[in-house]
């Protein structure tokens, strides 16, 4: 999003984990140097806010340690409420015009006082070197970002001993790694959908377009604080019961019924989204979903998806066209690390001065 062109470190700064990926070319495409996931102590991040920048900045340390990253220059991304994505729709002017108003029309359209952020911008169609716009004017994908957000993300790169070059959105991110595995589909309309531990990162691409972006408030915690919740658990037992492991006495049939209710509310808050999407943008269908975050795994999830929306679901293949030597897994499964590495594989992905 803040755009100096060399490769770059993919690292994901989640609520519950970080992860990197490095990429080396291979050919024409590239191959995975070195991947990896390191957990994070809970409460580290809170709700997308850095609460232990400490813990962060050693979680990051310990991972370019157990990767064998040397590199420290990374990609890095930001989701949630602190960060505003919006189409805006212009008359046409020059770049140098575009420039000179963008904050003035940004006013307009993003909820905080346009000092306290960073702002980026994209012409879409209708500009200077872009495709024409059916308006006649011009359309224009505007990205804010808080100020105090990016410096605490930012800082705790930095106490890591890494340079943050490359500040993206997860969303974005997700679709840079979708397009590299999958290729663009012309005509199709694919929700990409990445279920974090606090947040779920929504973008609806059509061919190469995003055509609609969103930041859902609820993830993998809620399965975590409803077990811990109905049965009387606590927070690392309730982790370990959700993931399928026995606890005091306890199998994940205990939990079953507790984690199905929970997918339920989740995919409320997806249809709800959907239903905002279709009202948005007149779009009465979607192709595919595809899923990924180390959430998407959570017992039936895949299949509820399949079954309320009627669609095609398949889950996230960042390996898919990018090689992955089983021997950089660093003890991790193929399975465990492709969900979890899709928004780190994009970030790789990033070089100083894209857009």
């Amino acid at each position: 999003m803040f755009w100096k062109s060399r490769s770059l470190v993919g690292l994901d700064i989640g609520s519950s984990s970080v992860k990197a990926v490095e990429l080396k070319s291979a050919g024409k495409g590239h191959r995975i140097a070195a991947v990896g996931v390191e957990r994070l102590p809970p409460d580290s991040i809170v709700d997308g806010a850095i609460i232990d920048g400490a813990a962060v900045s050693d979680a990051i340390r310990r991972l370019f340690e157990s990767t064998g990253i040397k590199a420290r220059d990374v990609a890095a991304s930001l989701s949630g409420n602190a960060v505003i994505v919006k189409k805006i729709a212009l008359p046409p002017m020059s770049e140098a015009e575009l420039r000179d108003t963008i904050y003035w029309e940004a006013e307009q359209y993003i909820p905080f006082d346009v000092q306290d952020v960073n702002l980026d911008y994209l012409v879409l169609s209708g500009g200077p070197g872009a495709k024409g716009s059916a308006s006649g004017g011009m359309e224009v994908l505007l990205v804010a970002a808080k100020k105090e957000k990016i410096a605490d993300y930012t800082g705790v790169i930095k106490q890591a001993g890494c340079e943050p070059l490359v500040l993206d959105v997860d969303a974005f991110a997700l679709q840079n790694a979708y397009e590299a595995n999958y290729g663009v589909e012309a005509g199709a309309i694919v929700a990409l959908l990445n279920v974090g531990a606090s947040a779920i990162n929504l973008n609806v691409v059509g061919g190469s377009e995003s055509l609609f972006t969103r930041d859902i408030s609820i993830g993998g915690n809620a399965y975590t604080e409803a077990v811990q919740k109905e049965l009387h658990l606590s927070a690392d037992q309730a982790e370990q019961l959700k993931r399928g492991l026995a606890v005091d006495g306890m199998t994940f049939e205990h939990a079953r019924p507790i984690v199905r209710a929970v997918t339920d509310n989740v995919l409320l808050e997806i249809q709800k989204t959907f239903d905002f999407f279709r009202g948005a943008t007149g779009t009465t269908h979607i192709d595919r979903i595809v899923l990924s975050g180390g959430s998407s795994r959570v017992d039936g999830f895949a299949e509820m998806v399949t079954d309320r929306f009627d669609t095609h679901v398949e889950e996230f293949d960042p390996f898919k066209a990018i090689p992955l030597d089983p021997d950089r897994l660093a003890g991790e499964s193929r399975a465990d690390l492709a969900p979890a590495t899709a928004v780190a594989v994009g970030l790789a992905l990033r070089r100083v001065g894209d857009r």
